[in-house]
């Protein structure tokens, strides 16, 4: 008989709390932050520019950061989280010129505190997709499939953009999925599925297309009626508001929804050619 990868889950807050004196890796939900090639900071300003960005956009930032500071000569310090810790941080006083959350309900509560400008541009979207180990070992063949409690589920919580969605499309399914763990940022989940501690879980397609061989994908038809639709704006206490929107073109440029479309994200009904 199998042994379900149940038996191997630990719920989030345990896991949180074996993993304190451990150093963050992508595959965390504490906030990743890098600065482009070095932290020297913005000639004029003194600093670099602050873009926070959801965990699904991390790897994808990465070259884009690279390019703006070739055409502009301005360091950047991408910060990547789930979105709901990002707008804690700013919530609470954090500072940052740029920020790109995964939905845009999350981009409205940035609007309702009056935390950006007036003007957010969406620069892409995703959609859910089923996330198995490598070689499916629970048999995972639909999103019903999951409902079966022998099976160790792992699904954002349900107050980042990943966990909202997934309720829609499970509702729109009429399947009801209790999950044995909840993350908070969609980079946990697919760890926990990559490390097979979970027979599944629902992560966007991006994620899974970046993690190669180690999983394997199952598409949901009914992940299609509800896209996550990625907003950026300029914060609304940005120090460098003009650079800023100079960052948020470039994801809408030609270069820059074609570095997004190769990482597996639909074009941004805006975007330039």
């Amino acid at each position: 008989m199998r042994r379900s990868a149940r038996t191997r889950l630990l719920p989030g807050a345990l896991l949180l709390v074996l993993l304190s004196g451990c150093a963050n890796s992508p595959d965390s939900s504490a906030p990743d932050s890098r600065a482009s090639d070095s932290d020297t900071p913005d000639a004029e300003t003194g600093q670099p520019l602050r873009v926070f960005a959801a965990a699904s956009l991390q790897q994808v930032l990465d070259p884009l950061v690279q390019e703006f500071t070739e055409r502009t000569g301005a360091q950047v310090q991408l910060s990547s989280a789930g979105s709901a810790d990002l707008l804690s941080q700013l919530e609470q006083g954090a500072e940052a010129d740029v920020f790109i959350p995964a939905d845009e309900p999350t981009m409205e509560r940035a609007q309702d505190a009056s935390l950006i400008q007036p003007t957010a541009s969406v620069i892409a979207s995703n959609t859910l997709v089923i996330a198995v180990p490598s070689g499916n070992p629970g048999r995972i063949g639909t999103l019903a499939d999951l409902a079966d409690p022998e099976h160790a589920l792992v699904l954002c919580a349900p107050q980042v953009p990943c966990g909202t969605v997934a309720q829609q499309v499970a509702q729109a399914a009429g399947v009801a999925l209790a999950p044995d763990s909840e993350e908070l940022a969609v980079t946990d989940v697919l760890g926990k599925v990559r490390s097979a501690e979970a027979d599944a879980g629902l992560v966007y397609s991006t994620d899974a297309l970046r993690a190669g061989a180690e999983v394997e994908t199952i598409l949901i038809e009914e992940a299609a009626e509800f896209p996550n639709r990625y907003p950026a704006a300029v914060l609304a206490e940005a120090e460098q508001p003009e650079l800023a929107g100079e960052f948020i073109e470039l994801l809408l440029s030609e270069s820059g929804q074609s570095e997004l479309e190769q990482a597996g994200f639909s074009p941004a009904p805006e975007a330039s050619g």
